[in-house]
């Protein structure tokens, strides 16, 4: 008897709603602007059912329009060029507008379209920019690496020179820490490694950056087994320093002259960094004067201090603005990549801070003189989760806050508020979610209001919350054309009988509530980012949980006890204990499903990438009477041998007891589902001998599972996501449907998502 077979059209379905998909589904929305002049216009792409479409928009004036004739430019690019032209997809991805003119790169050459009657010239452009350089704010100079060293040179070609000359292996300047400065995935885009760590001044005379102390750092190795030019296996080695280690690597700061090539060091202990640069991930900047450079870095006992330090550019002399010290983590925001809520006010004599003291995050005022409390400027029990803008004629400080809106504590609210503390105000009082692009001059905000239901609308306001020019209203026709139905916002109970928690709820394509469905949770166990998004994009996680649902799974996604977005004490939760968030997803998955008899609790299983493939693994593990399938992609199985930062930050100082209890490997032989276990050969992030010592572990306790290394990808599987989905896709089909695969289909390749790579690489 042969088990029935799915469809390959599900599997066709699944696949156009993952990420690099799905954006052509949804019209209308993903509004990045282009800022023209004195940032009153700007200048966007667009979705439409006709293709993709530049748009202009006068704020002044109030006014949106298609910014040109896509159908004649196109006509007359095609007949000047000699090429196709699609003007449903033009072949160039951004413009100058200038008076009259459109200007933009097509076809290797630089073209100059006349509006008034759309004649098409070839003519100069500007040099395309270099990657791996840093250009000057007046595009005068660029800065690259040269070996260990930096140079400059001028944009003109007249000159080009060294600015260091002692850097090593060791010390190394302007790179970042190995984790992520010669990734695998950038050798897959051609890179060797990220562009140098330096900050300009304002004035473009100097710059800052730090040399990078890799001295006494472990090292850590992975074989490239088949090398893409061929040849025998490689030995890739990196600087990875693990929990309790002695050394990692830190960053010493230096301020550089370009004219004169004078090399002003701090006068202070390095900062930490072995995840990322203090520069790259904007926790060092310039005063807007350049009279100072500010830093912020966690003290040498670890993350329990943050400290803001004032860097004199001049003697190198440096001095300690603030300093916060706490039980757990001091954070300037609670996800990992998000600008800090740190800013320099009054020629820098006041200092917005933000901090989690009185166990929400809110903002305060200090004086930077002498570092004194001058008031808690936000209170209440709700979190500012971004500063918008300060006005510091009105003494006004702009900012969005989550906790405000009822029936959704994550949904995102723009407010306003006094730098002494009165006056606050909701600008966008309503019961949506909202995401906002502050306009590069200050004056305006772009709106993105949404809910996880509720496709966005897209407005130009002012700092009143007035609507001065409505942008988009998203198109979802070909999104539900696929069989998509929103995801249901849930509230539960969590697993200590109080807490509430929130999550999302996807039901599978052609939903049936006379029938029975496998439930599929989707979890991710460390705290740097939430699991859910509030608003109507799904974000990262929330694409795959779509496509999981088309494969006729219910899937749960939860924001459990120890995700970000609300209280300190709910973000803590996990702190020391990274397992114990798991419990409120059992506690969800059971509540809902009293109430949901389509839910079939006999076929629950977990499926996660990274600290998510640790949760589902841990899931089986620790709950083997609920999940009885799961696949673990990228697995973060032993704390012990993860980055020291990460590991530190979310779980605390090195304890080996306390780090055994998190390890998945020294419970291996609870195993008793189905398991599928994912690992790129060369993921640099997270080592795949983490899952290795794994599959040894569950080996030795004669448990039966199944491997794939994959032996060229890195912690993300670029280039290899379609293989990777479909093993996945097939495992789950197999053993919660209780069918066959499709014998017939196949998944694409992934084009290259540069989108996402930004998105990665901060």
């Amino acid at each position: 008897m042969h088990a029935t077979r799915l469809d390959g059209r599900v599997y066709e379905t699944a696949e156009r709603l993952l990420r690099h998909n799905r954006r052509d589904l949804v019209l209308g929305t993903n509004i990045r602007p282009r800022w023209i002049e004195d940032g009153s216009r700007f200048w966007y792409t667009v979705g439409t059912p006709e293709g993709k479409r530049f748009i202009q928009v006068d704020t002044k004036a109030g006014v949106r329009d298609v910014a040109f004739d896509h159908k004649r430019l196109a006509g007359a690019l095609a007949k000047e060029s000699g090429q196709e032209v699609d003007a449903a997809a033009l072949p160039f991805f951004a413009v100058e507008l200038t008076t009259g003119a459109v200007e933009f790169d097509a076809f290797g050459e630089h073209w100059r379209v006349s509006l008034d009657d759309y004649a098409c010239r070839k003519t100069e452009g500007a040099p395309p920019g270099n990657p791996l350089e840093v250009p000057s704010p007046d595009r005068k100079f660029a800065v690259y690496r040269a070996g260990h060293d930096l140079r400059a040179r001028s944009l003109d070609g007249s000159r080009d020179w060294a600015l260091t000359s002692d850097g090593t292996e060791d010390v190394d300047y302007g790179a970042s820490p190995d984790y992520l400065m010669y990734s695998t995935l950038l050798a897959k885009v051609g890179l060797p490694h990220l562009p140098p760590c330096v900050a300009w001044s304002p004035d473009g005379t100097r710059l800052l950056t730090h040399r990078t102390d890799n001295r006494g750092v472990r090292r850590t190795h992975l074989v490239d087994s088949a090398p893409a030019a061929g040849g025998e296996p490689r030995l890739l080695s990196q600087r990875y320093p693990h929990p309790g280690d002695d050394s990692s690597t830190v960053a010493e700061f230096v301020v550089i002259d370009i004219e004169n090539g004078t090399v002003v060091t701090a006068q202070a202990d390095p900062v930490g960094m072995s995840v990322m640069s203090p520069i790259f991930r904007r926790w060092a900047w310039w005063a807007e004067d350049g009279s100072a450079v500010y830093y912020l870095g966690w003290g040498q006992e670890g993350v329990h201090t943050l400290s803001l330090y004032r860097l004199d550019p001049e003697s190198g002399e440096v001095r300690t603005v603030v300093s916060e010290t706490g039980e757990t983590r001091v954070e300037p925001a609670q996800r990992e990549l998000q600008q800090p809520m740190v800013r320099l006010l009054s020629g820098g004599r006041e200092l917005l801070w933000y901090s989690q003291r009185d166990g929400w995050g809110h903002l305060y005022l200090y004086g930077t003189d002498s570092g004194e409390l001058r008031g808690q400027v936000t209170s209440g029990p709700w979190a500012v989760q971004e500063i918008l803008r300060v006005d510091e004629e009105r003494r006004v400080v702009h900012f969005i806050a989550s906790g405000l809106v009822e029936e959704d504590p994550y949904r995102r609210t723009v407010c306003r508020v006094n730098l002494d503390g009165t006056g606050f105000a909701k600008v966008t009082d309503d019961a949506f979610d909202h995401v906002v692009t502050v306009a590069e001059n200050g004056e305006f905000f772009i709106d993105s209001a949404s809910t996880t239901d509720t496709p966005p609308t897209a407005t130009v306001r002012d700092w009143d919350g007035k609507a001065l020019v409505e942008l988009e209203r998203a198109d979802i026709t070909r999104l539900t054309a696929c069989g998509w139905s929103a995801p249901e916002r849930f509230r539960a109970t969590g697993a200590d009988g109080e807490t509430e928690i929130y999550g999302l709820l996807y039901r599978p394509h052609g939903f049936d509530p006379s029938r029975r469905y496998p439930v599929i949770d989707h979890p991710h166990a460390l705290p740097m980012d939430n699991r859910v998004s509030p608003s109507f994009d799904p974000g990262w996680y929330g694409y795959e949980a779509e496509a999981l649902a088309a494969l006729g799974f219910v899937v749960i996604a939860v924001d459990g006890a120890g995700t970000p977005g609300r209280g300190k004490e709910f973000h803590d939760a996990t702190y020391g204990k990274l397992a114990a968030g798991l419990a409120d997803h059992v506690s969800a998955v059971r509540e809902l499903a009293a109430t949901r008899p389509w839910m079939d609790l006999d076929r629950v299983g977990a499926t996660g990438t990274s600290a998510g493939g640790f949760a589902a693994l841990r899931a089986l593990l620790d709950f083997p009477e609920l999940f009885k399938v799961g696949v673990a992609e990228s697995g973060m199985h032993d704390f012990r041998y993860l980055d020291k930062e990460h590991a530190e930050a979310y779980h605390g100082p090195f304890d080996e007891a306390a780090y055994a209890a998190t390890s998945n490997v020294d419970i291996a032989d609870r195993l008793e589902g189905k398991l599928l276990l994912l690992h790129g050969g060369l993921d640099d992030r997270v080592s795949p001998d983490l899952t290795l010592r794994l599959a040894d572990a569950l080996i030795a306790a004669d448990k039966d599972f199944d491997l794939v290394i994959v032996p060229g990808a890195d912690h993300m599987y670029f280039g290899y996501e379609h293989y990777v989905n479909r093993r996945k896709w097939d495992f789950l089909v197999r053993h919660l449907l209780g069918v066959e695969p499709p014998a017939d289909y196949r998944l694409s390749p992934v084009p290259m998502d540069m989108e996402a790579l930004a998105e990665l690489f901060g």
